[in-house]
This record gives C-alpha cells, sequence and structure tokens, in this order.
C-alpha cells in the first residue's frame, strides 16, 4: 500500500491509500478518485516530504489501517450534516444515475414492474414511489434500490 497526499484543481487537500502508483493513476484517470470537500474528480498528487532513513537505521513500516466496513449512508447524518466525503460520494452517485438511468418521476412503481414483467424495455430508472408502493414491489420480487438524493455538485 502507498500513501499520497491528494489536492484537487479547487485546492482542496486530503489524503488517500493506494496499492501501488499505477493503481492510483489508472483510479485518476477513471474518475474514481474525488475530492471528498468538493466532489471535484481532477484530482493530483501533492509534494510530500520523502521518508529517509539514517545511515544504519531502517525505516519503521507505515500502518496500513483497516477499511471501515461498508455502510449505506443515510441522507442525513444522526448528527446533523452529511461528511463531505460522503456527499461527494452521494453527488458521484447522483451523477451516474442521471447520466446511465431514464427519469420516470412518480411513475417508478409502475414502470418497474412493467420491466420486471416484460412488457417494456429493459433498461435503469429512476424516480420516486410511496412507502406502499415500495412494499408492494419488494413483496413481489422486483428488484430496487433506495438511494439517499444529494443536491448536484452545481447547485
Amino acid at each position: 500500500m502507498i500513501h499520497y497526499q491528494l489536492h484537487c484543481e479547487a485546492g482542496h487537500e486530503f489524503d488517500g491509500w493506494f496499492k501501488d502508483s499505477a493503481g492510483f493513476e489508472k483510479q485518476v484517470a477513471a474518475g474514481m478518485v474525488a475530492c471528498p470537500s468538493c466532489g471535484n474528480v481532477q484530482v493530483s498528487r501533492a509534494l510530500m516530504a520523502p521518508s529517509i532513513p539514517r545511515k544504519g537505521r531502517e525505516v519503521a513500516p507505515v500502518p496500513v489501517p483497516e477499511p471501515p466496513p461498508a455502510t449505506l449512508a443515510a441522507p442525513q447524518a444522526a448528527g446533523g450534516a452529511i461528511p463531505d466525503s460522503v456527499r461527494a460520494a452521494l453527488q458521484k452517485l447522483r451523477e451516474e444515475v442521471e447520466k446511465n438511468c431514464d427519469y420516470v418521476g412518480a411513475d417508478f412503481a409502475e414502470e418497474a414492474r412493467r420491466i420486471h414483467q416484460g412488457e417494456a424495455a429493459q433498461r435503469g430508472i429512476y424516480g420516486e414511489s410511496s412507502e406502499e408502493e415500495a412494499e408492494a414491489l419488494a413483496e413481489d420480487g422486483i428488484a430496487f434500490a433506495r438511494i439517499p438524493w444529494v443536491p448536484r455538485n452545481d447547485s
């Protein structure tokens, strides 16, 4: 594992852990590394002071932290505001959903049912549904997911 100090085009600084430098470059090129403050994917390495041991002394290994367990983020954190890193990830998720799926608005449950039954083209959709509609979809074995919908990066 390699630790990099990073910064985004907007000047925010943060750090990240990567398997190696090639892994970092590949993830940045794919737009997978985003600033936790603003969601900007124009990220590069910041200058870092190298760790050079004195002659005859070994460098102590850098402890690699265990990654946190994966959890779904709630739209509002218990303490109030959503952490910047979570907000940036949710904004990126929203961007991908809007780019790759069809918005069906309040007809979400009806359209999901039509797709499931083969009456409409198989595709990704997003929209709104009531609690009752969501429960009925789940009871009928129709797969869907609820995601927290946060404001866009540009709003």
